[in-house]
């Protein structure tokens, strides 16, 4: 059955506005890509009145944008490396994610860093002053601390409660900060997307982009192979590591960043992310995330990718060898790699500087206007996406001439937030917030599978609303039941039923 709600997505829809582009429809933006900052490009622009499509060649949140660590950062990393400006610009667009735009779908999330051994009195120091200054963002960025609550030192107690599994000899305690945690960053690529589509914005997936330039570009339908041009006004290009592949004047170096994904009873069910120091490096850390489903995720890793961009990546042997190692540092039972359910990996679209690390390369983005028109929004991070997303608006209605109104998204929500209501399970409330009796209605509220707790309503809610159109949509993105192997067996039948 066709959804009427104009924020769902469906395949019915998605050949319909298909259909109208192939009979003349007139565009004002074209959108490339469909990670976080292509579906906040086409919100902030379908928001402003224009008339906005967005294009992706494979599916929303396929790539960088579903593999990060769920994390809304508030930028304290980049305070300690100097760059106060994406520090302050970090901590204002969590603020605004948290309290505006998803409160729903983003925690406040303790993070523990032991004070064992290892942790010296320099090091002590240093980790304080750097959660003091994370309280001081946080206040310029007058996000109450009702929502992010200040940094304090806990005792040895509270520490062994927040994280189980720590290392109990020689603990002296712990200190405690607070930053933001995404319940799934898919999800809220999935909901920009949506929401733009209740401002009129056409979302189309299995839709490549060839022979771009500035007015004309040459779109395939992947699942037909059929093609037509269309002429748009202005065109953004926000396909992350791909960028190049749209405009060749275009130089990345990307960056790997890999994650471990543990069953959290391994870890004592923590309730805060263990934070560890890695050795040698002063403002680098290790974290252990607690997540849905029942999972740890442990990372990050910031290894240089050269070559070839992979669709998926994966994490190497070197990279899951360093995660545990370093996390063990800080456990009363160390890790092993029988431990570890699964891997991902993402990679960080960073502009190329030149030489260096690319743990030292900056995440500060840039909007680009080549030499054909086509505006690209490079570089950047999750949590800055919306101010990415408007400077990119702001750069192709100069470029196209066109005629729009002024930015709204910094108090824009997107669909779910709102008033929650009660009675439903709390991992479905978790994931849908306001739109959790829709869900419901979708479907059955039963499991997809033993000891998962998705339901087969959220599946069908994901064909009807969400614009899945296959297995891999449901498990991979829509859901991340697909993360662990086994668990995406088990849930296949279900899909599968939803898809029917």
């Amino acid at each position: 059955m066709y959804a009427h709600a104009p924020t769902a997505l469906d395949a019915r829809r998605r050949g319909r506005e298909l259909a109208e582009l192939g009979d003349g429809a007139p565009i004002d933006l074209l959108v490339i890509g469909g990670g976080v900052t292509g579906a906040g490009v086409a919100l902030d622009a379908a928001s402003r009145g224009l008339r906005t499509v967005l294009v992706e060649r494979r599916d929303l949140a396929f790539g960088t944008s579903r593999w990060s660590s769920k994390l809304a950062h508030g930028g304290l990393r980049y305070l300690a490396t100097g760059n106060v400006g994406i520090a302050r610009e970090s901590a204002v667009e969590r603020g605004i994610l948290m309290t505006r735009t998803a409160p729903h779908l983003i925690r406040a999330l303790p993070q523990l860093v032991p004070l064992l051994p290892s942790v010296g009195g320099f090091e002590k120091t240093l980790v304080r002053t750097g959660f003091l200054a994370g309280d001081l963002l946080r206040a310029t960025a007058r996000t109450p601390a009702a929502v992010l609550p200040r940094s304090r030192r806990i005792g040895c107690a509270e520490t062994i409660a927040l994280a189980p599994a720590v290392r109990r000899e020689d603990l002296r305690g712990g200190l405690l900060a607070f930053d933001g945690q995404l319940v799934d960053d898919a999800r809220l690529v999935v909901a920009l997307a949506r929401t733009a589509a209740g401002y009129g914005a056409r979302i189309l997936t299995r839709v490549g982009a060839y022979d771009v330039t500035g007015d004309s570009v040459r779109l395939r339908d992947e699942r037909t192979g059929e093609e037509l041009t269309v002429r748009p006004r202005a065109v953004v290009n926000a396909t992350g590591v791909w960028a190049g592949e749209v405009d060749p004047a275009i130089t990345l170096k990307p960056s790997r960043g890999s994650h471990l994904v543990l069953a959290a009873e391994r870890l004592g069910n923590p309730t805060a992310a263990l934070t560890v120091p890695i050795p040698g490096a002063t403002n680098r850390f290790v974290f252990a995330l607690p997540a849905q489903l029942g999972r740890v995720y442990l990372g990050l890793t910031d290894e240089a990718a050269p070559g070839e961009i992979p669709d998926v990546p994966v994490a190497t042997d070197a990279e899951i060898d360093f995660l545990l190692t370093t996390v063990n540092t800080a456990l009363g039972v160390a890790l092993t790699r029988a431990d570890v359910l699964a891997s991902y990996a993402g990679l960080r679209p960073l502009l190329d500087s030149g030489d260096g690390a690319t743990a030292d390369l900056s995440r500060n983005h840039a909007v680009l206007t080549s030499g054909s028109g086509v505006v690209s929004v490079v570089g950047g991070k999750l949590t800055t996406y919306r101010r990415m997303a408007q400077e990119g608006v702001d750069a192709a209605v100069r470029v196209g001439g066109l005629a729009a109104g002024t930015c709204v998204t910094r108090n824009l929500p997107v669909v779910g937030a709102g008033v929650v209501p009660t009675g439903l399970p709390a991992a479905l409330v978790a994931r849908y917030g306001a739109e959790s009796a829709a869900v419901a209605a979708a479907g059955d509220l039963t499991p997809v599978a033993t000891g998962i707790d998705v339901t087969r309503a959220e599946l069908a809610f994901a064909v009807t609303h969400e614009g899945a159109l296959d297995v891999d949509d449901l498990l991979d993105r829509r859901t991340r039941i697909g993360l662990v192997p086994e668990d995406r067996d088990r849930a296949l039948e279900a899909a599968l039923d939803a898809l029917g």
